[in-house]
């Protein structure tokens, strides 16, 4: 495992700097109130309100910010787990597959399990200095549990050659 891990997912659990992070890298996900509400080596959450600035003509939270929290629920386990990798790891988004089930009219809750998935990859490119990819999935849920949205986001890894 990589050692740094530990270090990303304490950065990311600071409210005010995870703040910063989103204000300067994904403002977009900032001003539409998604938010990472728990996050470990194997497991994250983020949530994303239904309000003004993320909502659609049909009273309910617009597909692209429900897409920004899923992303971010897997990404930011990608991160972990490639964080200050040596060699270093690039990331990159090469497939993104989404179903809805249900009006996303309040917050969504969207939880990434794949943590193992992403370590085991991430240690594989940096060995092998092979490209490896992983089908990640996040389910989005409402207040009462309800599934509103299943995404499956496919990271792709890739050893970064040295200059």
């Amino acid at each position: 495992m990589n050692p740094n891990t530990a270090a990303f997912i304490k950065l990311m659990k600071h409210p005010v700097k995870f703040r910063i992070f989103l204000f300067s890298k994904l403002p977009a996900a900032y001003f539409a109130g998604v938010r990472l509400r728990e996050v470990d080596e194997k497991k994250c959450r983020v949530t994303v309100p239904y309000k003004w600035l993320s909502q659609n003509p049909f009273r309910s939270t617009y597909f692209a910010c429900l897409s920004m929290a899923a992303e971010l629920s897997t990404g930011a386990l990608a991160m972990a787990h490639l964080y200050k990798s040596n060699p270093p790891v690039s990331m990159l988004v090469v497939k993104v597959e989404s179903e809805y089930f249900k009006k996303a009219t309040g917050r969504t809750s969207f939880v990434c399990e794949d943590g193992p998935l992403f370590q085991k990859a991430v240690e594989e490119t940096i060995r092998t200095g092979a490209s490896r990819s992983v089908r990640a999935k996040s389910v989005g849920t409402d207040k009462a549990g309800d599934v509103v949205a299943e995404f499956f986001i496919t990271w792709s890894f890739k050893r970064k050659s040295k200059k």
